[in-house]
C-alpha cells in the first residue's frame, strides 16, 4: 500500500527563450535526485505548455516537506533561476483526497 499523502507542493517554471529542452532536462535529473528522499513520496516533473514547466510532489506530513524544500532539488531551483527559467513560483498545498497509486 502506497503512503497516504497531507501536504504537496507545486512549483511553477517559466523557460527562458531557447531554453526549454534544457528544463526538461533539468526535470529529468531532478528525479533522481529525489528518488533519494524518503519523505517525497511523489513527484511530477511536468509541463504546462510550450515554455511553462513545473513540478509537483506530495509528503506523508509537514516534516517531509520541509526536508525536500531545504534539499537537494530547492538548491538546483535557485542555482539555475535566471539561467534556464525565471524565478519559480512556489506554492505550498494541503492535500484534502487523493487516490493512491496501485
Amino acid at each position: 500500500m502506497a503512503t497516504q499523502v497531507s501536504k504537496a507542493v507545486l512549483v511553477r517554471l517559466q523557460a527562458l527563450p531557447g531554453k526549454e529542452d534544457e528544463v526538461r532536462n533539468f526535470l529529468n535529473k531532478g528525479l533522481s535526485i529525489v528518488e533519494g528522499e524518503p519523505g517525497t513520496v511523489r513527484w511530477f516533473g511536468i509541463q504546462f505548455g510550450p515554455s511553462s514547466f513545473g513540478i509537483f510532489d506530495a509528503f506523508p506530513d509537514d516534516d517531509g516537506r520541509q526536508a525536500h524544500l531545504s534539499g537537494a532539488v530547492a538548491q538546483a531551483l535557485s542555482e539555475r533561476t535566471g539561467e534556464l527559467f525565471e524565478e519559480p513560483t512556489i506554492e505550498l498545498i494541503d492535500v484534502v483526497a487523493e487516490k493512491q497509486p496501485a
